[in-house]
């Protein structure tokens, strides 16, 4: 089965989570191109829509993701990337898991996780280019 890339633009969602513990760490897209990438280093790649280019996760801060196993969904366009998370830490903000922020029901939000790395140590005072 080939994966459906010309549904959505060249891109497919990707559900990023750890191999061992099965916690989401985040969600980006890729490309044809950042798969092809992917399987070539056996590190996730993916398409960033912002800059316009495939990136490898962790080329600034070193925190890389392993890839271990890929699934993909009955539609064959979104993806569920099972990796081992190389560094303290997966989201620019200083977090494991981009998902360190909970909503309430009365609308208001929390951080229900603790900061695993300081920010700056990795990305400067800009953040992540």
């Amino acid at each position: 089965m080939e994966l459906a890339f010309e549904k959505q633009g060249g891109l497919l969602p990707a559900v990023i989570q750890d191999y061992g513990t099965k916690e989401v760490l985040m969600v980006g897209y890729l490309n044809a191109d950042a798969l092809a990438k992917t399987q070539l280093t056996g590190e996730v790649h993916f398409f960033s829509r912002s800059r316009n280019r495939i990136w490898k996760k962790g080329e600034t801060s070193g925190h890389v993701l392993r890839f271990r196993e890929l699934r993909f969904d009955c539609d064959a366009d979104a993806l569920l990337i099972l990796v081992e998370p190389l560094g303290p830490g997966v989201c620019h903000e200083g977090y494991r898991s981009c998902f360190f922020r909970q909503l309430e029901l009365d609308g208001a939000s929390r951080v229900i996780s603790e900061r695993t790395f300081t920010p700056e140590d990795f990305y400067g005072q800009k953040g992540p280019q």
